[in-house]
């Protein structure tokens, strides 16, 4: 190989004219190879775009939104599933993990046990192991919180919101602290039922999570 090195180095053709080609092709190849990743989304109904056509969700968005920015650099699974619970996705994570092998793995839970009055300490739990899961699997891990209901009562509401300040803090995570800010609320915005965003609220969404994902990227 030192050889072949020398010859093409002594040769003034390929020395002046093709081996500086071959350098810029490599160095333009190059951003491409290392930025392409894997986002995961593990998440509820909120991320599996429940009551609406899969293109109006805010996941399939942020794929239109990267494909946009960063033509055929990055690929999202939507691991989503309505009803989900840390439970549930904690049993699922494993074989999620070892199938993508993402680079950056966002999870949207903990809506769902909040509304069945699960214990904030059990919440807490499976958060943290659905993080250390994800981390050990070298994957950089954002974590979308939420908050519940004020008939929930006080207590149990500010338990359930220091659960993910709590794990974030712990792991070191970037913390989104509301997910459904600005949305929560509004009729406009959520669907007959009264709980899931419509298809007006995706790109708000989006719009909350997205600087999260790319400073992750």
């Amino acid at each position: 190989m030192q050889d072949l090195m020398q010859s093409l180095m002594q040769n003034r053709y390929l020395k002046n004219q093709v081996l500086p080609y071959l350098a810029i092709l490599g160095f333009s190849l190059f951003p491409m190879l290392a930025c392409a990743k894997t986002i995961l989304i593990v998440g509820d109904s909120l991320s599996a775009g429940y009551g609406m056509q899969p293109q109006q969700g805010w996941v399939y968005l942020l794929q239109k939104r990267l494909d946009q920015q960063y033509p055929k650099a990055h690929k999202v699974v939507n691991a989503s599933v309505s009803g989900e619970t840390t439970s549930g996705a904690l049993a699922r994570l494993p074989k999620l993990l070892q199938m993508h092998a993402p680079h950056v793995v966002v999870i949207e839970l903990g809506g769902n046990d909040g509304l069945r009055g699960q214990p904030p300490q059990m919440i807490q739990k499976n958060l943290a192991q659905l993080i250390q899961k994800s981390q050990q699997a070298k994957a950089e891990v954002i974590l979308l919180g939420m908050k519940i209901p004020p008939n929930y009562g006080t207590a149990y509401s500010k338990a359930f919101e220091n659960s993910y300040k709590t794990v974030s803090q712990q792991y070191k995570v970037k913390l989104l602290p509301f997910f459904l800010a600005g949305v929560a609320g509004k009729k406009d915005l959520i669907q007959n039922d009264q709980i899931h965003p419509n298809a007006k609220a995706q790109p708000m969404l989006l719009k909350h999570a997205y600087p999260y994902i790319v400073g992750a990227l």
